[in-house]
C-alpha cells in the first residue's frame, strides 16, 4: 500500500485523532491550564508511541515537559528532525467564538469549502505539528520511511519556549540531525504554496505606570494628580511618529536593509490589496511609510500594544482615578536586530520620557531572535520538490511575520536551517477567536511531508 492509500484509508481516523487532542485546554501562558498542558504531554507521547517511534519520553524541565522520540532506522541514512509544539494560545475572549474553542467542529467556509476545523490550536500548532505523526506513522505502515527521524515536541511555545534552549544545549548530540522540520508558519494559498525564508524576531514586556499611593476620586483630585491611563496613553502614542517610525533612539541602527532587488523579488509574490483589506474588513492598511504591506510585515520591526488596562472597567460608573495603569508591549525584530538590546533601549527611553508625575516599570516577559533560512540547501530543494509534487505547482519563498525563536536557537547550536514547512493559511485566525484549520490544508500536509521525506533521502544520497 502506498503513503497516499494509506492516508486515504485512514484520513477519518486521522482527523478524530487530531480532534481528541484539540479537546484538551493546554493553554501554557494560564496556571489553571497546567493539569492539561501535561494532558497534551501525554498525548502527544501516547501517539508517537502508536504511530511506531523508539525511545519515545517525557523530559521534564523546569517548566512544561518536552516530548522526545526517534526511529533510527540505519544510522548512516540521513536523519529529519522535526520541531513542533502542544500548547496554545489563551482562548480569550470566549463570548467571541461561534463555538466552544476547546470543542473542535467541522465547518464550510468560502476559503475552505471542504471543510475547517474550529479550534484553539487547530492551525496553531496543534495541526500542523500533527501531520507530522501521521505522516511518519503512514510511512511506517506501508515500509517507506527512508530516513531517519527524531521529534522534539515542547510545550512552551507561546509563552517563549524559556527551557527549550536548555534542553537543546544539554543534548546537542541527541538531536542532531541532517535537517530540521517546523510546521508552524503558513503559505500564501492553496494555488499559491510557499515556503518561509524569514522570520521576524520578538521582544515582549509589560509596563507600568503608577501615579498617587491609591485610587483617588476624580472630581477631588482630577486636574491636580497624574492620571496614570492618561500618561501611559500619552507615552504609547509619543513611541511613533506620523509616519510610523519608532522613535526610540538607536531603534533602527542594526536593521538590515535589503537591496532595491531583494525588494522587488520580495513583493511580486501574489498578493492584492484589496483582498486583504476585505478579509480583514478594513478600509485602509497603515504602516511605516515607504514600504509595501509585503514589506512591513516581513522586512521591517514594529512596535504594538497588545493589551492595555487599568482603573475601573465593571458595569457602570465609577469616577475613580486610578493609582496604576498597565500595557503589554511587542515589538516584532527583522535582522540583525537583538532582542536583549532592543529590550534595554525601550526600557531607558520609556523611563527617560516619563514624567516626574508617575513612576514607570518595565516587566521583561520574553523575547527571540529573527532568522533567515537558506532556499538553497538540500531541505529546502527538497522541500520545493515535494510541494511542487502534491500541489502541482513550485512554492513561492516567502518572508513571514510571525516570530519563532527557536529558529535561531537552531541554526546556531544544531548547526542546520531548519525549513519552515508551514500548511496554514494567514485567514486561520491565528491567536484569535475562532481559529481554524483546513482539512484539505491537513491532509495535504500529511502527503506532502511524507513526499519531502523521499526527495530529501534521494537528494542525499546524490
Amino acid at each position: 500500500m502506498s503513503v497516499a492509500a494509506y492516508l486515504e484509508k485512514n484520513k477519518d481516523r486521522f482527523l478524530q485523532e487530531l480532534f481528541n487532542l484539540l479537546r484538551i485546554p493546554s493553554v501554557s501562558a494560564d496556571p489553571k491550564f497546567k493539569g492539561d498542558v501535561v494532558a497534551a504531554a501525554n498525548f502527544v507521547k501516547n501517539s508517537l508511541e502508536k504511530a511506531g517511534a523508539d525511545r519515545v519520553e517525557i523530559c521534564e524541565t523546569p517548566g512544561f515537559p518536552i516530548v522526545y522520540g526517534e526511529k533510527i532506522i540505519d544510522p548512516k541514512l540521513p536523519t529529519v528532525l522535526v520541531y513542533g509544539h502542544y500548547d496554545v494560545q489563551p482562548a480569550d475572549p470566549y463570548e467571541l467564538w461561534d463555538s466552544p474553542p476547546f470543542e473542535p467542529v467541522l465547518k464550510k467556509t468560502a476559503i475552505h469549502p471542504e471543510g475547517a476545523i474550529f479550534a484553539r490550536g487547530a492551525a496553531d500548532d496543534k495541526g500542523q505539528f500533527y501531520m507530522h505523526i501521521k505522516a511518519f506513522e503512514a510511512m511506517m505502515a506501508t515500509g517507506d520511511l527512508p530516513c531517519n527521524v527524531k521529534f522534539m515536541i515542547e510545550g512552551e511555545e507561546e509563552i517563549g519556549s524559556d527551557n527549550l534552549d536548555k534542553f537543546v544545549l544539554a543534548n546537542k548530540e541527541r538531536l542532531k540531525a541532517d535537517v530540521i522540520l517546523i510546521s508552524d508558519t503558513h503559505m500564501i494559498g492553496m494555488d499559491n504554496p510557499s515556503i518561509t525564508v524569514g522570520l521576524r524576531g520578538m521582544a515582549y514586556m509589560e509596563v507600568e505606570v503608577t501615579g498617587s499611593n491609591r485610587d483617588l476620586h476624580s472630581g477631588t483630585y482630577g486636574g491636580a494628580v497624574a492620571n496614570p491611563i492618561n500618561v501611559l496613553c500619552q507615552l504609547i502614542a509619543s513611541l511613533k511618529d506620523e509616519n510610523e517610525y519608532i522613535t526610540i533612539p538607536g531603534f533602527y541602527e542594526k536593521v538590515q536593509e535589503l537591496s532595491a532587488a531583494q525588494r522587488q523579488r520580495l513583493n511580486e509574490a501574489p498578493f492584492s490589496l484589496e483582498d486583504y483589506k476585505s478579509k480583514l474588513d478594513i478600509k485602509e492598511v497603515q504602516g511605516e511609510k515607504g514600504y509595501s504591506t509585503i514589506e512591513r510585515i516581513g522586512i521591517r520591526p514594529t512596535l504594538d500594544v497588545n493589551g492595555i488596562w487599568g482603573g475601573y472597567t465593571g458595569e457602570g460608573a465609577k469616577t475613580v482615578l486610578p493609582s496604576k495603569a498597565f500595557a503589554k508591549i511587542s515589538m516584532r525584530l527583522v535582522p540583525d536586530q537583538d532582542w536583549h538590546e532592543i529590550t534595554t533601549l525601550f526600557e531607558n527611553h520609556f523611563k527617560a520620557i516619563a514624567p516626574a508625575s508617575v513612576t514607570v516599570k518595565v516587566k521583561v516577559h520574553h523575547g527571540g531572535a529573527p532568522a533567515v533560512v537558506s532556499d538553497s540547501s538540500l531541505g529546502y530543494q527538497a522541500a520545493e520538490a515535494a510541494m511542487e509534487e502534491t500541489f502541482g505547482k513550485r512554492p513561492i519563498p516567502t518572508r513571514e511575520g510571525g516570530s519563532i525563536p527557536i529558529v535561531a536557537l537552531f541554526q546556531k547550536e544544531l548547526g542546520s536551517d531548519p525549513i519552515l514547512f508551514g500548511f496554514g493559511l494567514d485567514t486561520d485566525a491565528l491567536h484569535s477567536p475562532n481559529e481554524h484549520y483546513g482539512v484539505k490544508n491537513y491532509l495535504i500536509g500529511i502527503e506532502t511531508i511524507a513526499s519531502f521525506f523521499r526527495h530529501f533521502s534521494t537528494l542525499q544520497g546524490k
